[in-house]
Formats: C-alpha cells, structure tokens, sequence
C-alpha cells in the first residue's frame, strides 16, 4: 500500500479535481504547481522570466524596507498560501497558492509551512505563459477568501491594476501606467511611483 501511495505521489493525477494540501506535500515535481479548489494548476513557466523576477525584487525589496518595524510581513514566491474552509486540516484545504508577492499583517496566520488564510495583500506578475483561466480562479479565489488588496503587474506593458476588496466584492482601479503614482489602501502610507520603478527594468 506504502509503495502505491509514493508512486501516485510523484505523479499527481492532473485531471483530478479533489487534491488536497496533504496530497501536495508527497508531491515531488519539476514544476512548480498549485491547488485551487482541488485542481492542479502549472505556473507559467517553472523558471520566471528575467523581466519577472526583477520586478518582483524590486517590489518586495520596496515593500520589506517600507514594513521595516511594522506589524505587517512580506513574502515572496516560493511561499505557500492556504486558504481553509471549513478546517485547518492538511486533508480538507484544496486551494494553495504561491503569488508572486503576498503581505500579511496577521502574524496568528503565519506558521512554518508560509501562510493559512488570507494574505492581506497579493501581487500577481503577469507573463505571456499566465492562462487567462488561472486568472479567473485566482480572481475567484482571493475575492471569495477575503484578500483585501489585489495588484496585477503586466510585466510586458509595465502597467498596474488595482483591485479593492469592498463589500466582499472586487473593485477595479483604473489602469495605472507610467507617470502615476499608486497609492495602497490596505499598507497604508505606501506609494509606487510606476515611472520611477520601472525605469531601469527593459
């Protein structure tokens, strides 16, 4: 029986609907992968383009020094999210992430293992590999989990949407480009100015 569990183990079943965090901790994959709602899920690539990493430093790096001496957290990918239901229980949590960057103020969510519940601001750097499939459920899945703050990075057009969580619905800011200066509602206190970040990032 051992021996079955492992071989199923390093090769999850990618149409099965019903993995749980407990499935995904034998897991031992090349790629980096994640759950939601039971679903595997590939990231868009298994190694982040250039473009993509120097953008998530960079913003993590701003965000750390900003949160210096303050209750509030930053992490960045790889870093597991759960989101629980009903239970904290490894075999009942079927939704676990890796965003790019997240931020939690709660310091009662943060174990060994990253985070469980949700962050209270997510950061998603979009590539051209990102389905636009994976963004409806994590748009589904952090509005319905209650992350407060959701930033979209288009890496390609160096642009940056905002989506405010406000009576347990997504609000969409307007499409900040170069030249703006984006102000968070959840950090308070902390502002990108996109020109000024962007400008050494080609």
């Amino acid at each position: 029986m051992d021996g079955k569990k492992n071989d199923t183990a390093n090769e999850p079943d990618l149409e099965y609907t019903n993995h749980s965090y407990a499935d995904y901790l034998t897991w031992q994959m090349e790629e980096v992968v994640e759950l939601i709602k039971g679903k595997i899920f590939k990231k868009a690539a298994a190694v982040p383009r250039r473009i993509h990493q120097r953008i998530s430093i960079k913003l993590a790096a701003k965000l750390d020094y900003f949160l210096e001496k303050k209750p509030c957290q930053v992490y960045d990918a790889p870093f597991d999210v759960r989101f629980p239901k009903s239970s904290k229980d490894d075999k009942k949590i079927h939704d676990v992430v890796q965003p790019d960057i997240c931020v939690i103020c709660d310091p009662e969510k943060l174990d060994e293992r990253g985070c469980i519940g949700a962050p209270d601001l997510i950061v998603e750097i979009l590539s051209p590999g990102n389905s636009k499939t994976e963004l409806k459920h994590k748009f589904e899945l952090y509005e319905s989990n209650g992350v407060r703050e959701y930033w979209i990075i288009h890496a390609e057009t160096q642009d940056l949407l905002i989506y405010s969580l406000i009576n347990e619905k997504y609000v969409p800011s307007l499409l900040f480009t170069s030249g703006d200066v984006v102000e968070s509602k959840v950090i308070e206190g902390f502002k990108l100015d996109l020109e000024e970040f962007f400008w050494d990032i080609e």
